[in-house]
């Protein structure tokens, strides 16, 4: 089992820098890319929004009722602005799309290679992987940091929104809190790993959809595999791109 276990890490490593190396390469796939963008940002666009908001208001709710205790309710929009910029967005807008774009990611490929659309576009002399993989993974490093980004601004929306129905404090003053001892640049590292989130989730679903040879039953086991496992590998790249950014940004972890 442990055999197997490094063989499927080693395969889906080489698919993915042969991913990285073709998407360098011509042609470009420009308007299927661009289709690719719209299926992964437009579609989850909502779903992520609706995630970021509900967690802004609930991480308020509790955040506030700790603080309360303490005398520091004034520093709700720091904590609420550090958490989500720094950890939550990226976290779970990442863990989102491994169960929406990788399972659908997944269930497409190994759909068209059960169906022999994949045999059929290769006999036209056309690089079904340039087509089908690279240009997903592309648009999915692409998409989740400005999803990501949607994700922070909702959290901080709901995190006012919980905050003035019970304090009244201003959206202004919110603000002023929330970003008073914060720089701008400290948001972008975490924010940019979100890429790395998005080159995980779109070579492992490909890796699962477009090698799949099981038939119709395939297409099961790829969504399948393609979610569990892009997560969990979203969590333990998270543990480590967090040390890295700490790595690279000292002043992150004071």
């Amino acid at each position: 089992m442990l055999k197997s276990a490094f063989e499927s890490i080693g395969r889906v490593t080489l698919f993915g820098a042969r991913a990285l190396r073709d998407a360098w390469t011509r042609p470009l796939e420009g308007q299927y890319m661009l289709w690719q963008f719209y299926e992964i940002g437009v579609g989850s666009f909502l779903l992520v929004v609706a995630a970021g908001f509900a967690l802004g208001v609930v991480m308020t709710l509790h955040t506030r009722s700790t603080l309360v205790q303490f005398g520091a309710t004034a520093d709700i929009p720091a904590f609420q602005s550090l958490a989500f910029f720094n950890e939550i967005g990226p976290l779970v807008t990442g863990l989102l799309m491994a169960g929406r774009v990788g399972a659908s990611i997944g269930a497409q490929l190994a759909n068209m290679r059960a169906t022999e659309q994949i045999d059929a576009i290769e006999t036209l002399s056309i690089n079904s992987f340039k087509l089908l993989v690279v240009t997903r993974v592309i648009a999915c490093c692409a998409m989740l940091p400005i999803l990501t980004i949607f994700m922070d601004i909702a959290g901080i929306l709901g995190g006012f929104m919980s905050e003035h129905l019970v304090s009244h404090l201003s959206w202004t003053l919110y603000l002023q809190r929330a970003f008073e001892n914060v720089a701008f640049a400290d948001f972008i590292p975490p924010t940019l790993k979100t890429a790395v989130f998005g080159f995980l989730i779109g070579t492992i679903s490909c890796f699962y959809g477009y090698t799949t040879n099981e038939g119709s039953d395939g297409v099961r086991k790829a969504a399948t595999k393609s979610v569990v496992i892009s997560s969990l590998v979203i969590i333990m790249a998270d543990v480590i791109l967090v040390k890295c950014i700490f790595f690279l940004f000292p002043d992150q972890a004071i």
